[in-house]
């Protein structure tokens, strides 16, 4: 393999000649050969959109010249368009602040920058740190594209699979909305309600969910960029931030805003937190829908099996012909993970000493992680499975006509313990409710006919 030989304030070192990074890169990744964790490309992406904005914004203020300027911005647009996906190989398990993965990207643009310069014959050399990281430190840089990646991973990524998933059920409810089933409590017996009723609760579920994640992104929104080393500004321009920002949000098609507070900006990471919080809340609710359709769909013959869902492979390496709710495993398995990533995050969140956070490459691996998992999963689970939820009817007749809970209905006109009676003889003897019901005499078949009528049990008294 060539090399050359790069520089930095430690003296030389050694990097490949085919790659653009340079020796604070090649440090990092000689010092930290810990795990396969990638830092994730949304950071490089947000890292790259920064630098793209600030130097822009330095133009802007007189302190870039248009040429390197031009040479910036074409070398970061070249990146954000995934030209240079593979010079930026640093792990996730480095300094805490993200520094070598700030000066990774300075790095590779700047090398980029400079290529570009020489092809016009321009004599001026960008360098990583004066140009490229100009007004900059990594401690406003990373927390700002950790907020800019997290954003545009909920926007882009994560919303329309599960906006997808939720219209499907909405066609669920309507389409199930007449087949009475029975419901259950404790994975018991409960009082009836509709197949679309049931489904309705999941649908209203993805609904708050939306609306909980849509809300807290909003927190995220502010960005760190224009406090630089320890929220004071130093070195930057008044207005940089909130002409960043600016610069960000157009680029972005998402509209964030200079944080008010740059000292909390940089050590606080409660805002990544509260918006994980409702990615949680999301895997809560899918795992109650993957367990509710694999409960339903249980059997074929010794489950509960009301209703159906796709055969997509074979179950079993040894049991000819059997069929698995394998969706539903993968949606419960992405919610444990998503809680798990949700500890991490909580605890690497408390670890903001003083002006700093450095617990950050942690934080928002974890994050798009969870983001990641849940779109992949909720887009997989809609077209695998629930798009084709059928009833099984014959089966959902069986359990209604079969359950004890029936009895609930004649409540206000024999009473609780004499209804309770007629439930407790039913199931000791293996009668029906109705046969009990007339052997106890405490009403008619008549009545019996009149009040016990399911179709009549899914909504409240008239």
């Amino acid at each position: 393999m060539n090399f050359r030989i790069e520089k930095d304030t430690l003296g030389e070192v050694k990097v490949p000649a085919d790659k653009l990074w340079g020796a604070q890169t090649q440090r990092s990744k000689e010092n930290f050969v810990i795990g396969t964790e990638k830092m994730p490309h949304e950071v490089v992406k947000g890292l790259v959109l920064l630098k793209k904005s600030a130097a822009i914004v330095n133009n802007k203020l007189g302190q870039l010249s248009k040429e390197k300027t031009d040479a910036i911005v074409q070398a970061s647009q070249e990146i954000l368009e995934g030209k240079w996906n593979d010079q930026f190989p640093l792990v996730v398990w480095q300094t805490g602040s993200g520094t070598q993965t700030n000066m990774n990207v300075n790095e590779v643009i700047a090398k980029r920058a400079n290529q570009l310069l020489m092809e016009k014959d321009i004599k001026e050399i960008i360098h990583p740190n004066d140009d490229v990281n100009m007004s900059q430190s990594s401690n406003d840089t990373f927390p700002t594209a950790l907020h800019i990646a997290a954003v545009l991973s909920v926007e882009n990524y994560l919303l329309p699979p599960l906006k997808q998933l939720k219209n499907t059920f909405h066609q669920k409810v309507q389409e199930f909305a007449d087949v009475v089933k029975i419901g259950r409590t404790h994975l018991q017996d409960a009082t009836p309600l509709t197949l679309g009723q049931e489904i309705s609760a999941w649908h209203h579920m993805l609904e708050k969910s939306e609306r909980m994640i849509v809300e807290s992104v909003d927190y995220m929104k502010e960005l760190a960029i224009g406090g630089t080393a320890v929220g004071t500004g130093l070195n930057a321009h008044e207005k940089f931030g909130d002409m960043v920002t600016e610069e960000i949000s157009y680029f972005s098609n998402s509209h964030f805003v200079s944080a008010t507070n740059k000292f909390h900006a940089l050590t606080s990471r409660d805002q990544i937190v509260y918006a994980h919080g409702a990615l949680k809340a999301l895997a809560a609710d899918l795992m109650k829908v993957g367990n509710d359709v694999r409960w339903l769909a249980s059997g074929p013959r010794s489950g509960i099996g009301e209703i159906t869902i796709p055969e997509n492979e074979p179950g079993s390496s040894i049991m000819p012909g059997k069929v698995n709710p394998t969706q539903s495993e993968a949606l419960t398995m992405v919610a444990t993970q998503v809680m798990g990533n949700d500890v991490t995050i909580g605890i690497a969140a408390s670890q903001g000493n003083f002006q700093l956070n450095v617990f950050m490459p942690v934080i928002i691996y974890n994050f798009l992680q969870s983001c990641r998992l849940l779109a992949d999963s909720i887009r997989s689970f809609n077209e695998n499975c629930a798009v084709g939820i059928q009833p099984n009817y014959q089966n959902i007749k069986y359990h209604l006509d079969n359950s004890l809970m029936l009895v609930t209905a004649l409540s206000p006109h024999i009473g609780y313990e004499n209804a309770a009676k007629i439930a407790k003889v039913a199931h000791q003897e293996g009668s029906t409710l109705k046969e009990a019901a007339l052997k106890s005499g405490f009403l008619t078949e008549e009545q019996f006919n009149q009040y016990v009528d399911p179709s009549k049990m899914i909504h409240p008294t008239k």
